[in-house]
């Protein structure tokens, strides 16, 4: 297996091929076969014609009996040949699709804010299926064309090599229009996949954002936008078609130069007859079934080589993805056996370019504990989580567990240990019951379903959930959609309880709840600190305050550190905030008592009294 820190650049057509090369022999095998049986249905059919013509003509019974023979034999080579080619390129995109799935896993943020999902979609379906195609009836199709040639110019030459000459005039015009054709196709595939991509990017962005397309009245504007991807998309369709369509009548046009010099050079020889140096009537008729069985291939070597560079063309498309190399790769030391969940910093930096967005944090946080971080908006409070999941790029030495740097590790032992349930959360396009019971290997068990609920009770979602359509079974819709913004930060909650990691990191859980919501969710995070160290990322005071410990962030770095009544009594940062959150909390009482004594507002058309 490749090493998770290495880019997948070794991928190659030729890799693929040699990998799946005993069955692409077999396939090979198979094919020479029935061009073999071709040819001898040629010799036979010499020997049937003359057999005709002969003072015995029911002498013919022989050989087409063999040709019978032949023709059920050729038929069935034929069908195991396409069996063991076809195979092999389905195997070949089984196994790409499935690298490139993984490979994605490891890529990082920087990967992604350079391609988006619709051009890789674009990549995973089409162009892959197009790198199906060249493995599959692509090399069928070459292949076939070189044995049907040698079966089929052995004829010819036995027969007439005048003749088979004569014939063969047009080959140096088909080899030239295949190599300049071939040329352009390439460069038309790859553009004409590209438009693809960029289509496909457009759809997937407005399927995914089109509450916001329909609540900013957009929908004209997206329109228009589709209507340019969509412009493009078509005049590199047309650009490709009026390269491949030139190609077959341009293949056949040559092939029919051919043809007409057999048959005039060829009918000459003909009424010459055998003694006088021509040929029999079964030499014309075998001549002219070899020539057909080799015509028909050169004329379809276009349409073969059209498929051959739609798939290398799609397959160069592939390597963007396989050549991309992971900021972040495993560790080379084995997972250790049992984990406490000691979490250290010490001097953790992080740049985003150039700009310091993490600067030399050290804290602590010991198993059993809860840490808080707080900060305003743009601290660096969510840089910081997703270095301590290692979701990116984090500096050696700077984070361990139990004393042992995460970046010695491996990284599915360290997103194991430490669970990140993110600020924005996201939810699968599945049941309330499967997004929640993510991470169990049977979420459809009597016992999980259970652990299911007792996970929404905790997160505070079990009554909402009651309500949809269809309960725990209710379709949440794509990202989610079909629920509210604090559902949706809820049931992500309730997936991370349950997952129940040995640290738990939890970003602003509680953003979109209200305050009575926030102190039963705390209630239930206090209880999962009892059983592992947990990271709260809030701007929350009241959520801070119920931490064993509380670090303040300011500009990427941290500026005070204590517990809830110490920095409060400190008169710093956090008391400001605390400070901020308070009169904000009691203006909203205030306001709320308002409403509840105003009077009534008099009825517009009640009119005097």
């Amino acid at each position: 297996m490749m090493h998770d820190s290495a880019p997948l650049g070794g991928i190659t057509l030729w890799g693929q091929f040699r990998r799946h090369v005993w069955v692409y022999a077999a396939g090979f095998v198979v094919l020479a076969l029935f061009q073999l049986a071709m040819n001898r249905i040629d010799w036979l059919s010499k020997a049937a014609v003359d057999a005709i013509f002969s003072k015995d003509p029911r002498s013919g019974w022989e050989p087409a009996t063999g040709i019978f023979a032949l023709a059920i034999f050729a038929f069935g080579a034929r069908l195991a040949s396409r069996r063991f080619i076809f195979n092999a390129g389905r195997d070949i995109e089984y196994q790409l699709r499935a690298t490139m799935l993984a490979h994605l896993h490891r890529l990082g943020a920087a990967f992604y804010r350079t391609m988006s999902a619709g051009e890789i979609m674009s990549r995973a379906t089409n162009d892959l299926t197009q790198v199906r195609l060249l493995f599959g009836f692509g090399i069928l199709n070459l292949v076939n064309v070189i044995f049907a040639f040698a079966s089929a110019l052995q004829v010819m030459l036995v027969i007439s090599a005048k003749l088979a000459l004569a014939s063969l005039v047009n080959l140096p015009i088909l080899v030239v229009v295949t190599r300049r054709l071939s040329q352009q196709m390439f460069a038309r595939n790859r553009d004409n996949q590209d438009a693809i991509g960029k289509l496909s990017a457009i759809v997937q962005a407005n399927l995914s954002g089109v509450r916001v397309v329909r609540s900013f009245a957009l929908e004209e504007h997206e329109a228009e936008r589709f209507e340019v991807g969509n412009k493009y998309y078509l005049d590199a369709s047309l650009a490709l078609a009026r390269v491949r369509g030139s190609l077959g009548p341009a293949m056949g046009a040559a092939s029919a130069l051919g043809v007409l010099v057999f048959f005039w050079y060829g009918s000459a020889l003909l009424l010459k007859g055998v003694d006088n140096g021509g040929i029999s009537k079964g030499d014309f008729f075998a001549f002219w079934l070899a020539l057909g069985r080799m015509t028909w291939p050169m004329v379809a070597l276009g349409f073969s080589l059209s498929m051959v560079q739609r798939g290398r063309a799609g397959f160069s498309r592939l390597l963007d993805v396989f050549t991309a190399t992971p900021e972040i790769v495993d560790g080379t030391e084995r997972a250790p056996s049992r984990v406490v969940g000691a979490l250290r910093v010490r001097d953790l930096s992080f740049k985003y370019g150039s700009r310091l967005v993490v600067d030399n944090v050290s804290f602590d946080v010991e198993p059993g504990q809860s840490l808080a971080i707080v900060g305003k908006t743009g601290a660096g409070k969510s840089t910081l989580a997703m270095l301590l999941a290692r979701l990116l790029p984090t500096p050696k030495g700077a984070v361990s567990i139990d004393g042992r740097d995460v970046c010695s590790l491996p990284l599915s032992f360290v997103r194991s240990v430490i669970g990140y349930a993110q600020q924005d959360a996201f939810l699968f396009s599945t049941t309330v019951a499967r997004n929640i019971g993510l991470a169990l290997n049977d979420a459809e068990s009597p016992e999980a379903f259970t652990q299911i609920c007792d996970a929404a009770t905790g997160a505070q979602v079990l009554d909402e959930i009651a309500t949809l359509p269809e309960q725990f079974e209710t379709v949440v819709g794509e990202r989610g959609v079909q629920l509210s913004g604090g559902q949706k930060q809820r049931v992500a909650l309730a997936r991370s309880l349950l997952w129940g990691p040995k640290i738990l990191i939890l970003d602003d859980p509680m953003s979109a709840v209200d305050t009575k919501t926030e102190a039963q969710i705390l209630r239930a995070i206090a209880r999962e600190a009892k059983k592992r160290t947990v990271v709260l990322i809030t701007h929350r005071i009241a959520a801070a305050a119920r931490c064993d410990a509380i670090v303040v962030m300011d500009n990427g770095a941290i500026v005070e550190r204590g517990k809830h009544q110490d920095l409060v009594r400190g008169g710093g940062l956090y008391a400001s905030l605390a400070e901020e959150q308070q009169m904000a909390r009691e203006l909203e009482e205030l306001d709320d008592v308002a409403a509840i004594s105003a009077p009534a507002p008099a009825l517009l058309d009640e009119g005097p009294r």
